[in-house]
């Protein structure tokens, strides 16, 4: 796919086994999965895969941004950074000392409907992976000192990723004006005045509401025994104790009735533009079920490689674009979009561009796509799903999501022959469905000149060097 700036901001990545006799939990057999439940209601989904000594293990928290009421946007990412600042057990800085002191990696993310912690270790080490995950789940310190200063490293994060860089600019404001009075309207990182406003008491309270097991899943994906895994997972978090966790509200999207329009004037060397358009997801429960996948081979007909519509036709066919693609998800938690952005070639404007991309969609609408290019891309698309499934991380990645965002990991076993199953005429009916200029929202960056210390230098020049000279 091309490399557009939105799919660099985005973001972003997803044996037949015995039934077990523990009284701690009930268990699920399907496919190579299984799937069990502690009494403390924490999830737990094991997936072997022997083809190295290599194991995975995700923990992930039903709890993201889309979740935060206005006033403290961001508090779930600043929690993300705050979980690994210690505990009673095992002080700050002991976490990754110890993971990386046993040859291990970790990190965390935090989305839109989602926070998630993972260590990637040889296998015999899965044990000090659930000891150290199991203590922050409810034994987390939040000290003030500490607080303030990841804070700071969060705010100056914001700075960096989205004040600073003017197409992070314009997707935050796509988001903005797409999604009115929505929870995917706000950025995952937070609004700067809520940053700035954050106490550590406002991440003491989301921590106490939402990290519970009844709120977690453990995803383990790798050279492992599922009955050892169980038996572990049962050590260290069954005796956890769970909070209620309330479920949050199915927010829905506001009917749009005319397309909207903004501009963004930000320093820049290049114009921008994202364009996209309200459409289903899996969660959504469409009329026909089919639509996200249609959606779904869409995005790849439209940039699914060099040999795609977007590649062949707008960028070395009619040159009107640099860089140009799509972007869609159907496994979101609410609602989404059908996002496209890119950047005109030299010598083109955001106009032109986006006439183009228009005019692509209308070919979609009017004129079915052939046989041969629906098997084309469906063998292109379904391989790709195939080739994710020689990462063991990916591989917990796609459960973890599924299983976080809809409460069904079982999905990600028939997605491809959902997207086998998508014919012509129900891509042709999703993009007359869907791409209509009413249900649009066009975002452009109007590039202003970036000023540097040598510009600002020899603007001071001429001002003094015009001065002396009135004077005279």
């Amino acid at each position: 796919m091309t490399g557009t700036p939105l799919k660099r901001i985005a973001k972003t990545l997803f044996s037949a086994l015995m039934m077990f006799s523990f009284s701690a939990y009930a268990a699920v057999e399907s496919s190579n999965v299984t799937e069990v439940i502690l009494d403390n209601g924490m999830k737990i989904l094991v997936k072997p895969d022997h083809r190295a000594p290599v194991v995975v293990a995700q923990v992930w928290y039903r709890i993201g941004s889309s979740y935060e009421p206005d006033g403290i946007t961001g508090v779930s990412h600043v929690l993300e950074h705050m979980m690994f600042k210690g505990t009673a057990k095992f002080p700050n800085g002991e976490f990754n000392r110890i993971i990386a002191e046993n040859g291990g990696r970790d990190n965390a993310f935090t989305g839109r409907d989602y926070t998630a912690y993972f260590q990637t270790l040889e296998k015999s080490r899965l044990a000090v992976s659930m000891e150290l995950e199991s203590d922050r789940m409810r034994g987390m310190l939040l000290d003030k000192d500490e607080f303030a200063k990841e804070l700071q490293v969060v705010i100056e994060e914001r700075r960096l990723r989205t004040e600073d860089k003017a197409e992070s600019k314009v997707y935050e404001k796509f988001n903005e004006v797409a999604f009115p009075d929505h929870p995917y309207g706000r950025p995952v990182i937070g609004w700067m005045r809520d940053l700035k406003g954050l106490e550590v008491d406002d991440l003491h309270k989301w921590y106490q509401r939402f990290y519970s097991p009844a709120n977690a899943i453990l995803v383990v994906v790798g050279d492992v025994n599922p009955d050892e895994v169980i038996a572990l997972a049962k050590k260290y978090y069954g005796p956890i104790k769970s909070s209620k966790v309330e479920i949050p509200e199915q927010h829905k999207v506001a009917i749009q009735t005319a397309t909207k329009r903004i501009s963004v004037k930000a320093p820049a060397n290049v114009p921008y533009m994202i364009l996209g358009f309200h459409v289903p997801a899996v969660a959504d429960k469409p009329e026909f079920d089919w639509e996200p996948y249609a959606l779904e081979m869409m995005s790849a007909i439209l940039d699914g490689g060099s040999a795609a519509r977007f590649s062949d036709q707008l960028v070395r066919g009619q040159e009107v674009a640099a860089a140009v693609g799509t972007s869609y998800n159907p496994f979101s938690r609410l609602a989404g979009y059908f996002l496209i952005d890119g950047n005109p070639a030299q010598g083109k404007d955001v106009e032109q561009l986006e006439s183009a991309i228009l005019a692509q969609l209308d070919k979609l609408r009017k004129k079915s796509v052939t046989e041969k290019e629906l098997q084309r891309v469906k063998a292109q698309v379904i391989a790709s799903n195939v080739y994710e499934k020689d990462s063991v991380f990916y591989q917990g990645m796609k459960l973890g999501l599924l299983e976080t965002t809809l409460n069904d990991w079982r999905l990600s076993e028939n997605h491809t022959e959902r997207l086998k199953a998508v014919t012509a005429e129900q891509v042709m009916y999703v993009a007359k469905k869907y791409f209509e200029p009413e249900n649009m929202t066009v975002a452009v960056l109007d590039p202003q000149a970036i000023v540097t210390a040598k510009t600002e230098d020899e603007t001071a020049a001429k001002k003094t060097g015009k001065e002396q000279k009135n004077a005279n």
